[in-house]
């Protein structure tokens, strides 16, 4: 008895997103095949600080979804032996500014049952003592345990071997890649040098191109998008495990014992030029590497690895901005700010 063919879908994105939804369309039973502008994870997924929360006030669907996504991730950690050199829970401390104060924001977590405790400073120094508690406002601080980190560059990797092995094509640095459409909908994706490959169905994941190959669609999604700016510094002595969020500076750990840090200030100093090019102030740099020395035990000395420069993607209101075009049938979009805590359950 004849069988229909899989669709053949197209995934335009090698970021955490697009890497997700590729994995999980071939266990669904697609022809897929991903196309990545330039390598793989080399867009906001390579300058993400990849920090996997639900922490702050935000609205309830927003959050019962990234819960859904640190869910996800330990479902993933749980099947895989030795992806704890890639991804760890082992919480994240943040406090407030001198004359601010952090308790609304702890107050919050609480009445959502995010597991949130309020930490002094002596508490700080004797259960973690990678921070250096007398950074800390005298107020103390919040400790989330549950929250932790991803590499992302590595579990795309894994993903998209995943996906080959199921039958995926997965083709980097293809340039540009517009979407084609008629008048029934998308017929697949131009690339850069004029070649046309048809689809049935194509999803966007392009990070903070969408809204611009959106709008070429005749489709408008508000746009908040900012620069970002991540600095890796090269291994510690000591290793950091925590994952910070100060006044200053934001801190994750690196499999290798490095670390990587952004701050919003630093963001701000980012500069792009009309060329399309991003340059951040070498203050800037030296600057987030002096004040992750002051929130890090042993004020250790840090030294610059790579920087990571591009467009943060975020939508207009902060929410996810996730599935079917309904003005261009047969496509589907990916935007959204904190693509590493939900990469998994999006795709």
């Amino acid at each position: 008895m004849p069988t229909s063919r899989p669709l053949h879908v197209i995934v335009v994105g090698g970021g955490i997103l697009g890497a997700s939804t590729a994995l999980h369309l071939v266990g669904g039973g697609a022809k897929v095949t991903l196309l990545s502008a330039g390598t793989l994870g080399d867009g906001a997924s390579g300058r993400s600080l990849a920090w996997i929360n639900s922490s702050g006030i935000r609205s309830r669907d927003y959050h019962t979804l990234r819960m859904l996504g640190i869910d996800r991730y330990r479902s993933w950690q749980a099947r895989r032996p030795g992806s704890e050199r890639y991804l760890r829970f082992e919480g994240a401390l943040k406090w407030a500014d001198r004359g601010e104060s952090l308790r609304d924001i702890f107050e919050h977590e609480r009445s959502r049952g995010y597991d949130t405790v309020w930490v002094t400073r002596s508490e700080i120094a004797a259960r973690l003592p990678d921070v250096r508690a007398q950074a800390v406002h005298e107020e103390g601080a919040i400790f989330n345990p549950g929250e932790g980190w991803i590499d992302l560059p590595h579990i795309i990797r894994e993903l998209l071997a995943q996906a080959v092995a199921g039958g995926a094509t997965v083709l980097e640095r293809v340039g540009p890649a517009d979407v084609e459409r008629d008048e029934d909908g998308v017929r697949g994706v131009r690339l850069h040098g004029g070649r046309l490959v048809r689809a049935d169905r194509v999803v966007l994941a392009t990070g903070a191109d969408a809204p611009a190959q959106l709008a070429s669609l005749g489709v408008s999604v508000p746009d908040a998008t900012v620069p970002a700016c991540l600095v890796v510094a090269d291994p510690l002595a000591a290793p950091v495990r925590t994952v910070l969020n100060t006044p200053r500076v934001a801190v994750r750990p690196m499999p290798d014992g490095g670390v990587a840090l952004d701050s919003r200030w630093a963001e701000e100093s980012v500069v792009r030029g009309g060329n399309g090019e991003f340059t951040v102030p070498e203050g800037t740099v030296t600057g987030l590497l002096a004040e992750a020395a002051k929130v890090l035990a042993g004020a250790p000395r840090l030294t610059v690895r790579r920087i990571g420069l591009g467009p943060k993607p975020i939508p207009g209101d902060g929410e996810p901005v996730v599935g079917a075009v309904e003005a261009v049938p047969g496509l589907s979009v990916l935007f959204t700010h904190s693509g590493a805590t939900l990469g998994l359950i999006l795709g």
